[in-house]
């Protein structure tokens, strides 16, 4: 049931445009009919202003209802969200506050970073990446709020209050012309019937009752005449009228295109400002991750990626063999203390596991990959990943 209220709620405009379309078919068929009907009279014609005029603001409100559909489906992709977003505005009540796709997506790495521990690599990007979410989802909320109240509304207000009081007064108009139309074809009517009556008699007629009869028509049809030129002032007057009014409705198209302009420009900057809240908060990020250990130091992928050799390719496994880590001695020179600035689980027996803040003493070798040296924790040794580690002088 409240499914069925919220579409016919929605589609109300959709089913008004019909209701104005079928309204528009009906007056031009009766406008045919009566043309057929008083001897094919000719449809009274607008002056190529007015026509221009009533062009342009069909073409207004057809570009106008594409661009504020498209500009919502661009603010809310999500259908279901803009109709329900349609019916709190119609029963005109507040929409409830629910957080958006990035606030949703920060909240969840926020909360997967405590499980997997803060004090991780992986837990502790997920907590900036998770805060910067949030930010952007922030900045975007903000967005949308001011591109509907100065983009949105003022095309929505034209579509629901100009439009459809033009397109009462273009009805009226239409109904007025139809009623001149209608009186010209009885004065024509009126007209042809007098000049027959007035036909001069056959005063050698021998029914003299005949020429009685004649002129007798001939004064009904005269007073017929007189009414219907009556009546086709009046009309011709509230057609006027009519006209000169939906005239001045149809010239305020163009404070109309004015107004949206400015519109226009206000939605631009609020795009401009959004997209460079975003970049600075995406700048920030990076500037952050970039302090931190590369996350992918110990990743094959990475390491191939970057153009050295991987723990998993043949070469790098010859390496670790030759090299033998148990066996390798630390230099005369060239040991350094270092500060283990993450945990470090290793992966195999080749490697040595790190606690944070604890101090090692790392060295170098020949034939060890660059991002790897070997530190040594008393008697334990083995490959550290360099970006874990702060080397102190």
């Amino acid at each position: 049931m409240l499914g069925s209220y919220v579409f016919a709620i929605y589609y109300s405009h959709v089913f008004e445009e019909l209701f104005a379309f079928r309204v528009m078919l009906l007056l031009f068929l009766l406008s045919k009919f009566t043309g057929e009907k008083f001897g094919q009279v000719e449809k009274t014609e607008l002056d190529a202003h007015f026509e221009n005029l009533l062009s342009r603001a069909d073409s207004t409100k057809n570009w106008t209802e594409k661009i504020f559909r498209q500009t919502e489906v661009l603010l809310q992709p999500n259908p279901s969200s803009r109709i329900e977003e349609f019916l709190y505005e119609k029963l005109d009540r507040t929409v409830p506050s629910r957080p958006n796709n990035e606030e949703l997506l920060g909240h969840y790495m926020q909360d997967a970073a405590k499980d997997f521990g803060p004090g991780t690599p992986y837990g502790s990007t997920l907590i900036k990446v998770g805060d910067c979410e949030r930010r952007l989802g922030s900045v975007q909320r903000e967005f949308l709020q001011t591109s509907a109240i100065s983009f949105l509304t003022p095309l929505r207000n034209f579509l629901e209050g100009d439009w459809r009081t033009i397109s009462k007064e273009r009805r009226l108009l239409e109904n007025r012309r139809l009623d001149l139309d209608s009186c010209k074809a009885r004065l024509k009517k009126a007209k042809l019937a007098e000049s027959k009556a007035a036909a001069v008699p056959d005063f050698q007629e021998t029914r003299p009752r005949n020429y009685v009869l004649s002129a007798s028509a001939s004064a009904l049809w005269s007073e017929e005449v007189d009414k219907a030129e009556h009546e086709l002032r009046v009309a011709q007057t509230e057609f006027d009228r009519q006209a000169e009014v939906t005239r001045l409705l149809l010239e305020g198209i163009s404070s109309t295109h004015v107004n949206h302009l400015r519109c226009l420009h206000e939605f631009v900057e609020a795009q401009t400002a959004y997209y460079k809240q975003c970049h600075l908060h995406m700048q920030d990020l990076q500037k952050e991750l970039d302090r931190f250990p590369n996350a992918f130091a110990g990743n094959p992928g990475h390491s191939m990626a970057s153009g050295g050799s991987s723990p998993l390719d043949p070469a790098s496994a010859v390496e670790t063999d030759t090299l033998k880590i148990e066996e390798v001695q630390a230099p005369a020179t060239g040991t350094r203390k270092a500060k283990v600035l993450y945990d470090y689980d290793a992966a195999d027996t080749s490697e040595l596991s790190l606690l944070a803040d604890e101090l090692i003493t790392v060295y170098t070798v020949p034939g060890m990959d660059s991002d790897w040296l070997v530190g040594e924790r008393g008697n334990q040794k083995g490959k550290v990943p360099v970006t874990y580690l702060e080397l102190l002088s």
